[in-house]
């Protein structure tokens, strides 16, 4: 069972997604929280799998709060952020605070019932394609003092292909057949790629992958 805290600072909006997630069999919503202060508080105490965090917020914006939560206390939990703003600063903001997926409000509901499904298990970032167009679109052209191509140093000339490969959106099936590995090796080969750079899952490994130019939008 999938549980999830829902953060939108609009009673509607909360109302409809809870509507929306108690009709999934393998989800639960353990908690509301109307603004980023109350959705650490409760993020916290309930400690569910994944949050649903709207970016617009008062007290404590959606991407403040994620970061505090995932920084500062280390919390287990995988955010899912929801705006209806999207501009490229939004999206990249969200991710670098660590959010590991983004999707508009505008998305169809079975969207967001899978959204948040792929977060829990870690696997991708779900969005949709407009979206992920932006995300490419804004980490070619990286901030001061984004990640620079000295950090994959660590990574073997193997795992440099993996990481390549799952930038480009590749599964861990696709990775294993177009590589000749076995599906196990590949998972042991994301794995290690995960803990040797510090990243929470296979989201940031794309974003770290764009910044360092590994892989460039549009390629592949």
């Amino acid at each position: 069972m999938i549980r999830v805290l829902l953060a939108d600072d609009q009673a509607l909006v909360r109302g409809g997604f809870r509507s929306i997630l108690e009709g999934q069999p393998d989800m639960e919503v353990v908690g509301e929280a109307a603004d980023g202060v109350e959705a650490v508080e409760l993020a916290i105490a309930a400690r569910p799998d994944v949050v649903v965090m709207d970016i617009r917020m008062p007290r404590l914006d959606g991407i403040a709060a994620t970061h505090r939560l995932l920084e500062r206390h280390a919390s287990p939990a995988r955010v899912l952020m929801l705006t209806t703003f999207n501009q490229e600063a939004y999206i990249y903001d969200a991710l670098r605070a660590g959010a590991s997926g983004f999707l508009l409000k505008s998305a169809p509901p079975r969207e967001l019932a899978g959204a948040i499904r792929t977060v829990a298990a870690g696997d991708a970032l779900l969005a949709p394609e407009i979206t992920r167009a932006m995300i490419q679109d804004y980490l070619q052209r990286p901030r001061p003092g984004a990640a620079t191509p000295e950090v994959l140093t660590v990574l073997t000339p193997r795992e440099l292909e993996v990481l390549g490969l799952i930038a480009r959106g590749r599964s861990n099936t696709e990775i294993a057949t177009e590589l000749f590995l076995s599906e196990p090796t590949v998972k042991t080969h994301v794995t290690r790629i995960l803990a040797k750079l510090q990243l929470r899952d296979r989201v940031h490994a794309v974003v770290l992958a764009y910044e360092c130019g590994l892989v460039r939008p549009g390629v592949g």
